[in-house]
């Protein structure tokens, strides 16, 4: 079985950036293999760890709708859609990535969308860890897999109304009835000491708060730069509060 870590919030929280650095922990201490998945439909998680991908479950399955792309004679279609999913996921040393991409466009996607559930079951077996990098509110996600989630961490920035996000999207997590089995909070881009009204505030929010990442300028650089987070020294102060948080959840596992 596979421990599948997922990490949520809405655009410019850190999502993809502490999902980045939770990859970089598990290949710096041969936590391997890695399947990465990039749920986010605004897709920059490949680029953030090193990898260029070529094709996107979403472009093709939309493709596929407007009936651009035919299915062979004698093949049935969900063969057909398991062949080219395999084609569609980018393998490397250790890692490989899967790009679930834009929404499809009109259409009813509810077979190829049964279909997807079952691949991402079968799939997800032949990895030691699954790695999601979530849109905001996971419903793009929970339509195409039932995957169990051992880990989620909701991330917000150092702000009042990021930590009533997290509340509403945790709220949401419970309404689409998915499988978590644990949740925490994570707040990125904070001064060292955190104000008492925020940490006030985050005791309202009621999920367990596992730290926060204070600015860090070689994440900036990096941006900058155009260098994977995945090669972030170990003197960056983001690295090494990701790397004390994974420790206390995947050591063992």
């Amino acid at each position: 079985m596979s421990y599948v870590i997922a990490v949520a919030g809405k655009g410019g929280t850190g999502k993809t950036t502490t999902t980045a650095m939770i990859i970089r922990y598990l290949l710096n201490n041969n936590k391997v293999p890695i399947l990465a998945i990039d749920a986010d439909p605004n897709s920059n998680l490949a680029d953030s760890i090193g990898i260029e991908v070529d094709d996107s479950i979403g472009g093709f399955l939309g493709e596929l709708l407007r009936k651009k792309i035919d299915i062979p004679q004698g093949m049935s279609q969900q063969s057909f859609l398991e062949m080219n999913l395999h084609q569609i996921l980018t393998e490397k040393k250790n890692i490989d990535m899967l790009v679930m991409g834009c929404p499809e466009g009109p259409g009813c996607y509810c077979s190829a969308n049964s279909i997807l559930k079952s691949y991402f079951e079968k799939l997800s077996n032949n990895y030691r860890y699954v790695i999601i990098d979530n849109e905001a509110g996971m419903e793009h996600f929970s339509r195409k897999t039932t995957m169990n989630i051992d880990l989620l961490l909701f991330c917000s920035n150092y702000s009042l109304k990021g930590l009533k996000t997290v509340k509403r999207l945790s709220d949401l997590v419970d309404d689409l009835r998915l499988d978590v089995k644990e949740r925490y909070l994570v707040v990125n881009q904070t001064p060292e000491i955190l104000d008492d009204d925020f940490m006030k505030e985050v005791e309202r929010v009621g999920i367990p708060f596992l730290g926060n990442v204070i600015k860090d300028e070689l994440l900036v650089n990096s941006d900058i730069k155009g260098i994977p987070l995945t090669e972030l020294p170990d003197s960056s102060v983001a690295v090494k509060k990701i790397d004390e948080i994974m420790t206390k959840f995947v050591d063992l596992k």
